[in-house]
């Protein structure tokens, strides 16, 4: 079990002790080398264990630098400050999710440690761990199932080859789909590593 203590060294809440401690048992993370690239990694990804739902709130300008391809000129200011519309129409009719006016979008955003995103990752992460994820998918954003789905994750995307052989870049590439962020990742595995071993 992952004590308090070192949660606290990691500066991360008491409450994740049990959903750590059995997403690593669950999911074979079981040295100190994976666990400090999972903490690293997920600390990044959900603002050090304490954001568990993807943040859409785009201000215009910020929906235009990323999205812009997404939207006409003309619907940027309608859909701006609207994560639930933002939602449904950037993740419409991609991995399993319909249309955008199905609202799969919105239902299925990104959640968990590692942003659970699309109904068919909802659809077989809850296959793995038994449990209605698409029914209620608001489960992933409780830290036990935020956890989990990030160890069903890392697992079946081959991370824990890639923190055995201390491909920090090649992690920050197989969870982020690029290198947002390498820098702190890299900080926070090191920091992990010299408080679990």
């Amino acid at each position: 079990m992952l004590s308090p203590e070192k949660l606290h060294a990691l500066g991360i809440g008491p409450e994740w002790s049990e959903p750590l401690t059995t997403t690593f048992i669950t999911f074979g993370i079981n040295d100190a080398k994976r666990q400090a690239a999972f903490i690293g990694q997920c600390s990044h990804e959900c603002n050090h264990f304490k954001t568990l739902e993807e943040n859409l709130n785009y201000r215009p300008e910020t929906l235009q630098k990323l999205f812009g391809h997404k939207f006409k000129p003309e619907e940027i200011a309608l859909y701006a400050h609207n994560p639930e519309k933002i939602a449904n129409r950037i993740y419409a009719n991609r991995g399993g999710n319909r249309d955008e006016a199905s609202g799969d979008g919105h239902r299925f955003h990104g959640r968990g440690c590692i942003q659970l995103t699309f109904h068919d990752n909802y659809w077989h992460c809850g296959q793995a761990l038994n449990r209605d994820f698409v029914s209620h998918p608001e489960l992933v954003a409780t830290p036990m199932y935020a956890a989990l789905s990030a160890g069903w994750f890392w697992t079946t995307h081959g991370c824990n080859a890639l923190a055995e052989s201390g491909d920090e870049e090649g992690l920050c590439r197989r969870i982020n789909g690029g290198t947002f962020g390498l820098q702190e990742r890299i900080a926070l595995t090191q920091k992990a590593t010299s408080i679990l071993v």
